[in-house]
């Protein structure tokens, strides 16, 4: 049994700040919290920098549970019919998004905002990223999460890319 303090200035943050976006700002912070290997399990806090800023387009391919503990947290599902659905969650929301979810963004508010992700999946797998367009993906396993951060790595980073 895992057990973190969660006064948010004590977590231990790695900051993700990428410029090569045009699109949009990324501009994000997360803390690994705990997980298990043997189980495929890991929960992380993910926290929005102030002015709307993103975290890299993607989609959980884990059963996920969010909860918002601070600010707002702001997602635009990219539907299989070619449209857009627009989801705002408020301090204290909660939900749940089962396997295979839709491709999205997400982002905080004016005043960010801060989630905790409890990801369980049933491969390994828990996110595929997105480049610039629409064949340009990759996945990010919990190993793959795991070993970055005991290493330094952020992860998602595009492979062969990869930056400390």
């Amino acid at each position: 049994m895992h057990h973190c303090n969660y006064n948010f200035d004590q977590v231990e943050w790695r900051q993700i700040v990428d410029e090569s976006c045009k699109d949009y700002k990324i501009d994000f912070k997360y803390s690994l919290l705990g997980y298990d290997l043997k189980l495929k399990r890991l929960d992380m806090l993910l926290k929005y920098a102030p002015g709307n800023s993103y975290c890299r387009r993607h989609r959980h391919i884990a059963s996920t549970m969010t909860i918002v503990l601070e600010g707002e947290q702001y997602l635009t599902e990219f539907q299989t019919n070619g449209t857009t659905k627009k989801i705002v969650r408020k301090k204290g929301d909660y939900a749940l998004a089962e396997y295979d979810a839709l491709p999205h963004n997400e982002h905080g508010g004016l005043n960010g905002g801060t989630v905790i992700l409890s990801l369980l999946s049933s491969d390994g797998n828990l996110f595929e990223y997105f480049g610039d367009n629409s064949n340009d993906r990759w996945t990010v396993s919990i190993e793959d999460f795991v070993n970055n951060w005991k290493n330094g790595v952020i992860y998602g980073s595009k492979p062969n890319t990869l930056t400390k």
